[in-house]
């Protein structure tokens, strides 16, 4: 019962989710930016509607209404690139950490019957899902049904691991960057003393030079 209670708690705190809705015009893409580590299982699910920005109200869908969507990699290698209907759900694993890019946009030039419509587009990005099938809840095998929830906590505190070590390494990362940032500007203050202290030497010469070439002192 603790390990369980125990990951509940990791899944409210830790569960990573991006739900949201945007609009769009015809052939217009949006993308969405996703940081994400190595290895990971990534379910996005949209549903593309038509809205009518003057009565605040769905449309109903022009025939062959389509989303194109586009996945990469931040070393920017397409991972996917496939037209889908108005409504799909993608799945892929992530090959190597780091910001990718989820495009959408729609595949007609007919889509706006009317002029003060636009695509309003429900997007649902989960990391790292590992869904539990809700009907091994309905079994009268107690004691299997436990087993299968407790190896589904597990794959989630694994997944919960994998994603604080990323952010660690991310954390030290950045660290190393603020520290070699910092010590460039400790040297580049230092050049510019050096710089400003041969420059008032040079003028202090100059001035004794041409003081003394003028017999002035």
């Amino acid at each position: 019962m603790e390990i369980i209670l125990a990951g509940v708690l990791f899944n409210l705190f830790f569960a990573h989710s991006a739900a949201l809705y945007f609009h769009a015009g015809e052939r217009e893409e949006k993308c969405i930016i996703e940081d994400i580590p190595n290895d990971t299982l990534i379910t996005a699910r949209f549903k593309m509607q038509q809205w009518d920005l003057n009565e605040q109200d769905f449309l109903p869908s022009a025939p062959g209404l389509g989303m194109v969507v586009t996945i990469t990699d931040p070393n920017e290698e397409l991972l996917l690139s496939k037209v889908y209907g108005p409504e799909a759900t993608i799945t892929f694993t992530s090959h190597t950490y780091g910001e990718h890019s989820i495009c959408l946009q729609s595949n007609s030039t007919r889509l706006m019957v009317f002029a003060a419509s636009r695509l309003r587009i429900h997007l649902d990005i989960q990391v790292g899902e590992h869904l539990f099938d809700e009907t091994i809840a309905q079994t009268k095998d107690k004691v299997n049904e436990v087993t299968l929830r407790i190896e589904h906590l597990i794959e989630e505190i694994q997944h919960i691991m994998k994603e604080q070590g990323y952010q660690r390494e991310r954390e030290e990362f950045f660290r190393q960057k603020s520290e070699d940032t910092n010590s460039n500007v400790l040297w580049w203050a230092v050049l510019q003393t050096i710089i400003l202290i041969s420059v008032g030497v040079w003028q202090i010469k100059c001035l004794k030079d041409f003081l003394i070439a003028k017999k002035l002192v």
